[in-house]
């Protein structure tokens, strides 16, 4: 597979409040608290994350550790909240959660790492506090050029074969797939960048040690031997009906455009489209029937500020640098089309059945017997009439075939 292309990739935009994290951060420091708080604090939190921001990872934590049932420190911050985020603060483990991840040939990356995709950072205060990974690759640089797959998890057969045809369409063009490992159109995006050689990133809503779906088990691990399985989450974290909504948030914020194949009206795969909309990024839709109730989301994207795509070229003109256009579809273009304006005129008049004459051809063409008569002869050196006898016929031969495209089921 083509590789992310950087040197024609724009970078990231700078942190512009950079924290002192980094590979060689020394135990107990800013990496072994952001894997604490990854424990106490839930996905997306925007008022952990101010404090985060205010106070860095190990202040945050020794606040919620040593402060007791002072809320000095945390004006604003509910009772409940704050109590919830130091209970699982007092519990939290990172060193055995580490050394889980290192075992599985993971890391858990933090803002500051060399590795880290820095267009997380468009999620402001609703950033991860850190990812843990699977996988060989280099996050940063397949966010850098990826695109997200996402849809309907009880989708139709043209659902799915329409994702999986759009995967490896992307993955031929060195496009990384990025979705969330979930049945139907999320499991058909991964399939398809994996059967086409292609790059995929899986983005849990649980721990990247714990595979969900269990349907996906076979699938996840394909994925961390041959992508990433990315999550916000510590290893054996389950998931919930709010994680899968705030995990959508990361998969919007790491991919340059979100296409949704297949979404009811209350889809979860609308959430990841309005994030993405929310960031700045790409939205784009797969029309479907109008009677299936699957498409009913989608067409609604596509009614507001979505851009209808049907295949990777699409996409990868919407997505991808300038130039990168789609081809130029148009419909069949019959040998009729390339006749002279009067020429047409007179082979319209030709009736469909039986000889006619040539002064009947001439009163229906509204033109002289001479110039139909001129006209037929040149219509006959093309194969388009024949006469027989004092009338002229149309010669029966079949349409060519089409240049439009074919579609699948």
């Amino acid at each position: 597979m083509r590789g992310p292309d950087l040197a024609r990739t724009p970078g990231p935009a700078r942190d512009p409040d950079p924290e002192p994290t980094g590979r060689g951060c020394e135990p107990g420091g800013e990496r072994l608290a952001r894997a604490a708080l990854s424990r106490a604090v839930e996905p997306g939190d925007e008022q952990a994350g101010r404090w985060l921001r205010r106070y860095g990872a190990v202040g945050f934590l020794d606040r919620l550790r040593h402060t007791g049932d002072d809320r000095s420190s945390f004006p604003g911050t509910g009772a409940g909240r704050l109590a919830s985020w130091r209970q699982r603060a007092g519990a939290a483990r990172p060193d055995h959660d580490l050394d889980t991840v290192h075992r599985l040939g993971g890391r858990f990356l933090v803002p500051g790492d060399t590795e880290w995709p820095r267009q997380l950072d468009d999620l402001g205060d609703a950033r991860p506090i850190g990812l843990w990974v699977r996988g060989p690759a280099d996050l940063r640089t397949w966010a850098l050029r990826s695109v997200a797959l996402v849809g309907a998890r009880a989708c139709t057969p043209y659902g799915a074969h329409t994702a999986a045809e759009l995967a490896a369409g992307l993955s031929r063009q060195g496009w990384v797939v990025v979705s969330g490992a979930a049945y139907g159109i999320d499991g058909a995006a991964h399939r398809g960048a994996l059967a086409a050689g292609g790059a995929t990133v899986a983005v849990l809503a649980c721990g990247v040690d714990t595979a969900y779906p269990r349907g996906h088990d076979r699938l996840i691990r394909r994925v961390a031997e041959q992508g990433l399985v990315v999550g916000e989450l510590p290893p054996d974290s389950h998931p919930t009906p709010s994680r899968f909504i705030l995990r959508n948030r990361v998969i919007a914020a790491l991919t340059r455009g979100t296409v949704v194949v297949e979404a009811q009206h209350r889809s979860g795969s609308l959430v990841t489209a309005r994030a993405a909309a929310r960031l700045g990024r790409h939205i784009m839709g797969v029309p479907g029937p109008v009677t299936s109730a699957l498409s009913a989301g989608v067409h609604e994207l596509l009614r507001a500020d979505a851009t209808l795509v049907t295949d990777a070229d699409e996409i990868v003109e919407l997505v991808g640098d300038i130039g990168q256009l789609a081809p130029a579809r148009r419909g069949p273009v019959l040998p009729r089309d390339l006749l002279a304006r009067a020429t047409a005129h007179v082979l319209e008049a030709v009736p469909a059945r039986g000889p006619t004459p040539t002064t009947v051809i001439a009163r229906r063409a509204g033109t002289t017997p001479d110039d139909t008569l001129v006209k037929l002869y040149e219509l006959h050196s093309l194969g388009f009439v024949e006469r027989h006898g004092e009338g002229w016929q149309l010669t029966n031969t079949a349409t060519e075939a089409s240049n439009a495209r074919r579609g699948g089921a």
